[in-house]
């Protein structure tokens, strides 16, 4: 299974998922967890953000489809329901939150992939969806979701409760642009292409930041397990 903070192609999320992703928001992909796919690029579509640190998302809800003859999605509401009542994913998402605010429930488990650039994306992790609301913004009504980072391992852990410490920050998306490209894509211990993900020099645990460029690195799987090994 990949892992936190794990850089993929987006043909590599649809062999990891089982499935062809092609929407942002996915509810219910899993028995046992959701899928949102985000992006903090200056040409996002939406409004995504993080928050305290690195460990809350805010995400930002889906506008209607565009289609010939119809408003500019981005001027009128982001749909709770369809023309025919059933839920959106807006909708799927809310009421996952309200119900897990009134007790009714756990909160939602939620994968994020987050885009990086063009064919290049990163694991951000479990997440658990702890609120949605929704706000005026121009003039509209705009879907907002507040998830928080776990230390859940994998989809496999979220049933047996395991947990680790491995990855409890999002690396700002700047932070990971500036590595990726001072790194050439490449593992920075051995040159390699393959199976690479951002890593900590010293670890967050030990008082590393998560925020600046000159901490992060790429590794790859073999190399940070060798790095692991170091560290006591």
């Amino acid at each position: 299974m990949v892992a936190p903070r794990s850089i993929i192609s987006f043909r590599d999320i649809i062999a990891e998922e089982g499935a062809i992703l092609q929407r942002g928001m996915n509810y219910r992909m899993r028995p046992n967890y959701s899928i949102i796919l985000m992006s903090l690029r200056r040409d996002a579509p939406y409004a995504d953000r993080v928050e305290e640190g690195g460990k809350v998302l805010v995400y930002e809800g889906h506008d209607v489809p565009r289609t010939a003859g119809s408003p500019d999605p981005k001027t009128v509401d982001q749909p709770l329901t369809t023309a025919f009542g059933r839920p959106t994913q807006n909708g799927l998402f809310m009421e996952a939150a309200v119900e897990y605010k009134e007790g009714k429930r756990p909160p939602e488990n939620v994968r994020v992939y987050e885009k990086l650039k063009s064919g290049i994306w990163v694991y951000n992790g479990v997440f658990k969806l702890l609120d949605g609301w929704q706000e005026m913004i121009r003039g509209r009504r705009v879907c907002k979701f507040r998830l928080e980072l776990t230390d859940i391992l994998e989809d496999t852990a979220i049933s047996a409760g395991q947990s680790s410490r491995s990855n409890d920050r999002v690396i700002p998306s700047a932070v990971k642009q500036e590595v990726f490209k001072r790194d050439g894509g490449r593992c920075r211990q051995c040159g390699s292409s393959k199976n690479l993900h951002f890593d900590h020099d010293i670890p967050y645990s030990l008082g590393g930041s998560s925020v600046t460029a000159e901490n992060v690195q790429l590794l790859c799987a073999e190399c940070n397990l060798k790095k692991r090994d170091k560290i006591r």
